[in-house]
């Protein structure tokens, strides 16, 4: 297939040139609360640019799952009625950590233009910033130099926020001919419809500070991105992405599905083609890394993805569910390259159905809804921009559409209103993106490592080892000594501490100096920058230098605890996917020496028994007692074994270690356990809900699971104890007691009933004649649910008339109407009756002609509320027959 042929020599290009082959991120990214969705090769190495971390490789090159819609980057009104805008696509880029710049990047964009794409190389024209000189030369030996355009900020400046990273770029077009446009340079070609951009290299060289300053950054880098559909695009010579090869087989399955061929000029019906293969593709690939729709954040945004989906689908007479129908094609199309969609096949096709069918209940509602806003309007020839955006916002009728019906009702739309409500929701779309100021910096210990060197772990195999002191920090500084009673950091060349990565929590203890003339308490153990591992706490004696030796030994217990907890995480994580498929992504986890959390990708909550098989299933191997082992082995070769798990979004170096249970391999840098028995026993405490589509399982081994169900066994002996039955006989004993009880409240319902009815038969003694109308008022004592009934019986037993009862308890009040059928023939109404009272007793309420009820806060005001009501039926006016 073409697109995958592409994407692969692109990458093996790159790894002939010695860049590492990093792969895509999932699109959510889970450690980086300012985006929605990935929408960019370089996300994920967006801690890099800043300083942050660093990794073991200084070029790299990736194939990145890109979702844009919602937030800065929001085409989706476009897509579909566009030849290149798309919310998924996947962006090609290659990247530079302070390795190669301008003159390497510019060098490898031309080769891969030229022998990878194939592309001629006199229609490639490179754009460059107004005052970049440099860029422009460069590119001289390349193309003519009046094919190269100097461009604005706007178009050639590219910047990670309003501050931090930012440089020039040099954007590559290619000219598709004059087919396309008569402009005749990407300047003149204002549409970008005959000039297509298709790659851009962006020069990070300076960092922008808060007052707006630019300084040059220490490591200039280098960060491109071409969209791998309109590279396609190019290659195929189709007018459009959507004639590319993987859109055009969705679009193939969509004609089958719909039995409706697809015709690229047809303006009614093309559309709707491109925008479910587009939304197929983009809501597959969310949900495949966790996400699924919802009413919040992300998958507020999915939703909307699939409603318009489903919407066009409409257009195409589809009805009924349908989206599940294209997700095979997708699978067997880009599955090979994306195993998670494979592996999530089932589950996405299971979501993608129930959001389906919900919309479409939705929808039929919408149509009743549409009706009754007709209805509504047809007193001022005005449909509301309320209901308008209401209309469009939750039951995906586009505002088009509204117009169009509004028109054939001869009604208008209150567009001002419309518009200012579907800004204040973009508004709120925006929002969700947490703003932070991202400004690159030089970490404290970015020099420490090139010239220490990465501290040594020995953890795994030793609880206490010696070190040099190579690093102190006092008051978040590096300073050269830390005397008796200060707080801070201490970092040795080497430590059998283990710093809080991975989920799993900074081990505690202590270091000390020879014959304890120093002591230092380890609080945490943390790693502020790769290859560092800092032992957080206080001096408690004594005065420690830069060059002392300590010994430095972790508290044993503890770290045993901890060992089998993540040990015990990793048979959660293996038996979920037995339990619950291999859909089951990590999203989280927490390891401490109390309990483990698990939080985990579902689309629902998990039934006891399916609680219970994962639970036995954990047990029956820690029973077994396998060894753990662990080994190294390259990240290459690990990608290359699908046995092994890789944890969601984790960033690996060259080299990872493989935590091997024979049944479960993990990439994972933790401690465990030597043998899995030593776990003990495993139960889960709490299964629950953190977002949508995330499930989050707490769990407890050895002497805390043993307490967990001791504490439970003695809770059930105490009631036990008070039912006056053993435990095995407390079913049947809390089944006779629900029994009785049911009995017991019937015999009290009848003996209510009973009295109710004498109570209604004692107030007809006090039914008045009010202006010829039989009139009952009273207030009672009992609940409003009491009331009714009396009401009813009340009325029953009048026959014809007006009654108005209340029930006061001490803080609320309740109030009834009724009117017989013949007086509401007479002009009396029982919901007016209501409506003019209820503000009395500070309430409201309302209901029909012969019925109507109201509640309100103010008890003392009853006997006022039923004073008015008389005097209403005193002024009312009896029609003439």
């Amino acid at each position: 297939m073409h697109t995958q042929k592409i994407r692969r020599e692109f990458l093996n290009y790159f790894k002939k040139h010695h860049h590492a082959i990093i792969p895509s991120s999932p699109v959510v990214p889970h450690d980086d609360p300012t985006l929605l969705f990935n929408n960019a090769g370089m996300n994920q190495f967006k801690d890099v640019f800043l300083g942050k971390s660093k990794r073991d490789y200084h070029r790299a090159a990736t194939s990145q799952k890109c979702i844009r819609v919602g937030g800065k980057h929001n085409d989706l009104e476009n897509v579909g009625h566009t030849s290149r805008h798309l919310t998924f696509f996947e962006m090609l880029g290659n990247f530079s950590f302070g390795d190669y710049f301008k003159k390497d990047a510019i060098k490898f964009a031309w080769d891969v233009s030229t022998n990878i794409f194939g592309f001629d190389p006199a229609r490639i024209w490179p754009t460059v910033f107004l005052d970049d000189d440099e860029a422009f030369e460069l590119w001289t030996d390349y193309v003519p130099a009046e094919r190269i355009c100097r461009m604005g900020e706007k178009d050639n400046f590219w910047a990670m926020g309003d501050t931090g990273p930012c440089g020039p770029c040099s954007e590559l077009y290619y000219d598709r001919g004059s087919n396309y446009g008569k402009g005749t340079s990407p300047i003149e070609d204002t549409a970008g419809d005959r000039f297509l951009e298709y790659w851009n290299l962006v020069f990070m060289q300076y960092n922008r500070l808060p007052s707006g300053d630019k300084e040059p950054l220490p490591k200039p880098s280098i960060d491109t991105g071409a969209g791998l559909e309109r590279v396609m695009s190019l290659i195929m010579n189709v007018e459009s992405v959507f004639e590319t090869d993987v859109l055009r087989t969705l679009i193939a399955q969509i004609e089958d599905v719909s039995s409706i061929k697809y015709h690229p000029g047809n303006r009614q019906q093309a559309p709707a083609f491109r925008v479910i293969a587009d939304h197929l593709r983009c809501l597959a690939f969310a949900i495949a890394d966790g996400v699924q729709p919802s009413n919040v954040d992300r998958g507020y945004v999915l939703r909307k993805v699939l409603r318009r989906a489903v919407r066009y689908g409409r257009l195409l007479g589809m009805d009924e569910p349908f989206l599940g129908q294209i997700v095979p094609r997708l699978v067997e199309t880009m599955g090979t390259d994306y195993p998670e969609l494979e592996k999530g096949q089932g589950r996405i096709i299971e979501i993608l159905t129930t959001e389906e069918e919900a919309f479409i209940r939705t929808l039929r509602r919408g149509g009743t809804i549409l009706s009754q806003v007709i209805e509504k309007s047809q007193a001022d020839r005005k449909i509301s921009g309320d209901d308008a955006f209401k209309l469009k916002d939750t039951y995906g009728l586009p505002i088009e559409e509204i117009l169009l019906i509004a028109k054939d009702n001869d009604l208008v739309v209150d567009i001002d209103r419309y518009n200012l409500l579907e800004e204040e929701a973009k508004k709120r779309s925006r929002s969700v993106h947490k703003t932070t100021q991202q400004v690159a910096s030089e970490n404290l210990f970015s020099d420490y490592v090139t010239k220490q060197g990465e501290c040594r772990f020995l953890g795994y195999a030793q609880d206490t080892s010696k070190g040099k002191v190579c690093a102190i920090v006092v008051n978040g500084a590096l300073t050269k000594e830390m005397r008796e009673g200060e707080e801070g950091w201490i970092v040795l060349d080497q430590t059998p501490f283990y710093p809080e990565m991975g989920g799993q929590i900074g081990d505690m203890g202590k270091l000390w100096s020879e014959g304890h003339a120093s002591s230092f308490s380890v609080k945490d153990c943390q790693s502020p920058y790769k290859g560092v591992i800092a032992h957080v706490g206080t001096l408690e004696k004594g005065i420690v230098r830069l060059g002392d030796t300590l010994t430095a030994q972790i508290d044993t217990v503890r770290r045993r605890k901890i060992a089998n907890n993540h040990t015990a995480t990793h048979l959660l994580h293996w038996a979920l996917h037995q339990v619950l498929g291999e859909h089951v992504k990590q999203a989280g986890s927490v390891v401490d020496p109390d309990r483990l959390r698990f939080d985990f990708s579902h689309h629902k909550a998990l039934t006891p028994a399916e609680i219970q098989q994962i639970e036995d299933l954990v047990n029956t191997k820690i029973r077994e007692n396998l060894p753990v082992k662990w080994y190294e082995i390259s990240y290459d070769e690990a990608q290359k074994k699908s046995e092994i798990k890789q944890f969601f979004g984790e960033k690996y170096g060259s080299k990872v270690r493989v935590v091997d249970i024979d049944y479960s391999k993990e990439l994972c840098g933790g401690t465990h356990t030597s043998a899995v028995g030593n776990i003990g026993l495993f139960r889960i405490a709490k299964e629950s809900s953190i977002a949508a589509g995330i499930r989050r399982i707490e769990a407890i081994t050895g002497p805390e699971a043993e307490a967990y169900v001791r504490q439970f066994e003695e809770s059930l002996q105490q009631i036990a104890n008070v039912l006056k039955a053993q435990p095995q006989q407390l079913k049947e004993r809390i089944e006779k007691l629900i029994e009785e009880n049911r009995q017991l409240a019937q015999e009290i319902k009848a003996a209510k009933a009973a009295q109710l009815k004498d109570t209604a038969a004692a107030l007809m003694s006090q039914v008045q004649t009010v202006n010829h109308v039989p009139f009952l008022s009273g207030k009672l004592n009992i609940t409003p649910e009491e009331l009714r009934i009396c009401a009813d019986e009340a009325m029953e037993r009048m026959g014809s008339g007006v009654l108005v009862l209340a029930s006061v308890q001490p803080e609320k009040c309740h109030l009834i109407a009724k009117v017989s059928d013949d007086y509401v023939n007479n002009g009396l109404n029982a919901h007016d009756i209501v409506k003019a009272i209820a503000p009395i007793i500070e309430g409201s309420g309302g209901g029909k002609k012969q019925a109507a009820q109201a509640g309100g806060k103010a008890p003392a005001k009853v006997e006022e509320a039923l004073a008015k009501a008389r005097d209403l039926v005193a002024q009312h006016e009896h029609r003439k027959h």
